[in-house]
């Protein structure tokens, strides 16, 4: 049996949370068209008879421009640290930056194994796929273009990287497939769907903390109570809309998905409240989870 730890790394919304969870075959991990969507290292887990793959799902590269940036940059770096291969994922269809080459030569010059997954190749034309391939051909990696919202190559991608994994035992137990807790997909559920809704500056403000999460008497139905973390109060009074409508379609959408998560009816509260700022204040910034040191 082959198993090993896989680090998924690349740009900003390149497309690395929505690749794992078609790798893993279920979802770990939250997605959105925004970048800055993934602020954790988490871990999907895919395990077949023959082997067991723990990708590491990392924050998207990107100039950090606040504190809680910078932290998620440094886990992105350190999610590399004694991993088998690095996987690293290219958004193809907006072409190849001189970042992206800096980027691929960084990890490839690492003495990790490193697959380059070229992705969203559904929306992008052949001739411009085949030109790219040649391109980054160069840096001497194994280049699998993919289309994860369609399935194309998911099954070659897995091939490849299972074929440089060593032989080895299975890390985690069969039925393992993340390890994140429940109470944190339901945090992420929450934030998945403010991304979704609101545009511009405030999904990246805010953040969500869970008060309660418990099943309620007959254990047929969770109690959800969470805050919205937001950094101003023009924030707040757009999270809430005008007679609440905001919030209560927000939330609407999220305990429909949390239901479908935990296979329960959720009983959900949300509060909308107000931290200055808190993306740059490092107590804020671990009072809210997102960083045990600095």
């Amino acid at each position: 049996m082959k198993s090993g730890f896989i680090a998924v790394v690349g740009r900003a919304n390149a497309g690395k949370s929505t690749l794992v969870n078609v790798l893993v075959g279920e979802k770990v991990a939250i997605v959105s068209p925004k970048p800055q969507t993934t602020r954790d290292r988490i871990l999907g887990v895919l395990t077949t008879k023959d082997y067991q793959i723990a990708f590491i799902d990392t924050p998207g590269i990107y100039r950090a421009d606040n504190l809680l940036n910078s932290v998620m940059q440094k886990t992105t770096a350190d999610s590399i640290q004694d991993v088998d291969a690095v996987l690293f994922v290219m958004d193809a269809h907006e072409g190849i930056s001189d970042n992206d080459r800096a980027l691929l030569k960084k990890y490839a010059s690492q003495n990790i194994p490193t697959i380059l997954a070229l992705t969203k190749i559904d929306i992008m034309p052949e001739s411009l796929l085949i030109s790219e391939m040649k391109e980054l051909g160069k840096e001497g990696v194994s280049i699998v273009p993919v289309s994860a919202r369609k399935g194309k190559n998911i099954k070659e991608l897995l091939k490849v990287l299972v074929d440089i994994l060593p032989e080895g035992d299975k890390l985690f137990e069969q039925d393992i497939v993340s390890d994140r807790s429940e109470k944190f997909m339901i945090s992420e559920i929450m934030r998945e769907k403010i991304l979704l809704k609101f545009d511009k500056e405030i999904p990246h403000g805010i953040a969500i903390i869970i008060n309660k999460f418990a099943l309620m008497e007959g254990g047929r139905t969770y109690e959800v109570n969470l805050d919205i973390v937001c950094e101003k109060p023009n924030h707040k009074a757009i999270l809430i809309g005008k007679g609440g409508k905001a919030i209560k379609e927000v939330s609407s959408f999220a305990r429909a998905d949390m239901e479908k998560f935990l296979g329960k009816k959720v009983f959900l509260t949300t509060y909308v409240k107000v931290k200055d700022d808190w993306r740059n204040s490092r107590s804020l910034i671990k009072e809210l989870g997102y960083s045990e040191e600095f």
